[in-house]
């Protein structure tokens, strides 16, 4: 047994050795260390899952198409299991052992918020892909993030229902750092546009039924629509719960479901659901000239060419973050932390899933609420509304 494990390590130690030869053979310069935390597992895989795919897809493709400035990017990526504390340890490790140039990733506002004393200690390039606006307010030096806000879904929410004559408005959230920020931004939001908010219940990201709290929301005098500000699969469980308690009230979700993966989780319960969310779930859908659609268009063609999947602005999120970091080496020159850090920030007019990114000393994200899409599920699928 002893000799079976000990040929077993030889041929993994072979294998690796071999990978690394192979790497330098083709490309003559250091490599770009790019490291990642991401939810791959747990409440919020679906939104870490094709994140993990879409930079393992563009990392290949552009260390084939020569690498960025001749360097191959070397991609070092953990899996937190959706749990802040080990995001925290894996930054930690990508810091100081696997010395990374970059950090690209952070799947929600828990492990990013976990992951960010580290990063600005570090002087340390780091994007997130996570929603809620504190990431980024107040601006942090070495942080930005690819992801519309929770303040600007608020915002996106509340502007449809009124439009709508829906001014009396339940709110139930999610207690991890996402839906708590959510929360905050949503009351902040209420009080702003005249929105009245007539119950305000929470869940719990693990919960398996929220019905106690959607029952209560329905004997709330006067309430006209409901709000679900979460992420992963309790927006799902809310809406089946909606449904098998026959609330008929119209009912909204925030951006942290803005994937196929929401409607097949949430079935027949989803439709008429409505939601603000980035024009790469509608790519087929958009205008012609509108400057997104090449751009979304592309990326939803390569990713359900390589994995036979439906796209998600979660993974849009990904490819975004990794080509303004590609962009952004390539004007430094090479991946000196400060000068990177730098034409991060001055990213300008750069058109990705999101949105348009103008970036700026007081902006690390750069996108304003036109770049978001209000949404709703119709016969199954996505629909734009005009």
């Amino acid at each position: 047994m002893k000799q079976l494990f000990k040929k077993i390590g030889l041929a993994v130690a072979g294998a690796t050795i071999a990978g690394a030869l192979t790497l330098s053979s083709a490309f003559a310069n250091e490599p770009i260390k790019l490291g990642s935390v991401l939810s791959v597992t747990g409440p919020a895989a679906f939104l870490g899952d094709p994140e993990l795919k879409t930079l393992q897809m563009y990392v290949e493709k552009i260390n084939k198409e020569g690498g960025v400035l001749g360097r191959p990017i070397q991609l070092t990526h953990y899996d937190d299991g959706s749990d802040a504390g080990k995001a925290n340890g894996f930054a930690k490790r990508l810091i100081e052992e696997d010395k990374v140039d970059l950090i690209v990733g952070g799947t929600t506002t828990g492990s990013t918020m976990s992951m960010v004393p580290l990063v600005e200690k570090a002087g340390l390039p780091f994007i997130s892909l996570a929603g809620a606006v504190v990431i980024v307010e107040p601006v942090k030096k070495w942080v930005f993030k690819t992801p519309h806000t929770d303040r600007m879904a608020a915002e996106k929410v509340f502007e449809d229902m009124k439009k709508r004559n829906l001014t009396q408005v339940a709110l139930l959230s999610e207690t991890s750092g996402f839906g708590q920020s959510g929360k905050r931004e949503t009351e902040a939001m209420a009080a702003k546009l005249g929105i009245t908010l007539v119950a305000n219940e929470t869940y719990g990201p693990k919960d398996t039924d929220m019905s106690p709290q959607l029952t209560k929301i329905r004997n709330a005098p006067g309430v006209q629509a409901v709000f679900v500000f979460g992420l992963g699969q309790g927006p799902a469980i809310v809406t089946k719960n909606y449904q098998q308690l026959g609330i008929k009230l119209p009912l909204y979700h925030a951006h942290g479901v803005a994937s196929e993966e929401f409607i097949k989780l949430a079935g027949a319960a989803a439709e008429g659901v409505r939601l603000p969310a980035a024009a790469l779930l509608v790519a087929d859908k958009l205008d012609a000239k509108d400057p997104q659609k090449p751009v979304a268009m592309a990326y939803k063609k390569a990713y359900n060419e390589r994995y036979k999947e439906d796209v998600s602005t979660f993974g849009g999120h990904a490819y975004d973050g990794l080509m303004m970091v590609v962009e952004a080496i390539k004007r430094a020159g090479g991946t000196d932390k400060a000068k990177v850090r730098d034409e991060i920030e001055k990213t300008k007019g750069f058109i990705g899933t999101a949105g348009k990114v103008n970036m700026s000393p007081t902006d690390h994200m750069g996108l304003d609420l036109s770049a978001f899409r209000m949404l709703e599920v119709k016969n199954g699928d996505w629909a734009l509304i005009n």
